[in-house]
């Protein structure tokens, strides 16, 4: 019986969400993604840079797809990507859905980075609120407070709602950090942290 191909046994394929991107070289990308079944991924597409790449668009951030990828020492390699979720054009075209998501999507990845084990109910939760926020179902804060509450109970935080979840200092606190746990000071706020609704807040802080 002839054996499988190093190829073909390092191929696999799964669903993903594409967290971020950053240039390599003159026309790659290294693509770090939230898979359904593989945890939190980082490959390198290859040509996506280029116009006339067949799947560029669809490794957009935000984009959900389902791809082939190939198994590597450091990096792995996307060989095909089929779109599942366009969601990527409807939330870029909204600065206040933009934000969103970018705070969406690097709870993800600092969340699956953590426990690459809660890796398939995290990509559901990321995957629902995009295709949510995409929408415009909801008001884009309420979408934002109910992903990091629901992502967080996932990975198994406890969140503070009330003092400072770094330094300990009496709230109440305007600013949200997930890889924190919960509320954080002025002086302990990671840049780009979320804000969520004060109303928010006081609900869950009596909680």
């Amino acid at each position: 019986m002839a054996q499988p191909s190093s190829f073909a046994a390092r191929a696999y394929r799964d669903d993903a969400v594409v967290l971020r991107t950053h240039k390599l070289g003159e026309a790659d990308r290294i693509i770090t993604l939230l898979t359904k079944h593989h945890g939190q991924v980082r490959a390198v597409a290859k040509g996506v840079r280029r116009t006339s790449s067949r799947f560029g668009a669809r490794l957009e951030p935000f984009m959900v797809a389902d791809l082939q990828l190939i198994s590597g020492r450091t990096l792995d390699v996307v060989t095909q990507a089929v779109a599942k979720g366009a969601y990527g054009s409807s939330i870029a075209a909204d600065y206040g859905r933009y934000t969103v998501a970018a705070a969406m999507t690097e709870t993800a990845e600092k969340l699956t980075d953590v426990d690459g084990e809660a890796g398939t109910a995290q990509y559901n939760l990321l995957v629902g609120a995009l295709a949510s926020l995409s929408r415009g179902d909801h008001a884009a804060e309420l979408i934002l407070d109910s992903y990091l509450l629901r992502a967080l109970s996932t990975g198994g935080w406890a969140p503070s709602f009330t003092d400072c979840a770094r330094c300990g200092a009496p709230g109440p606190h305007t600013a949200f950090s997930a890889p924190l746990g919960g509320m954080v000071c002025p002086e302990c706020r990671p840049p780009g942290s979320p804000a969520p609704a004060a109303e928010t807040v006081l609900l869950l802080g009596a909680l």
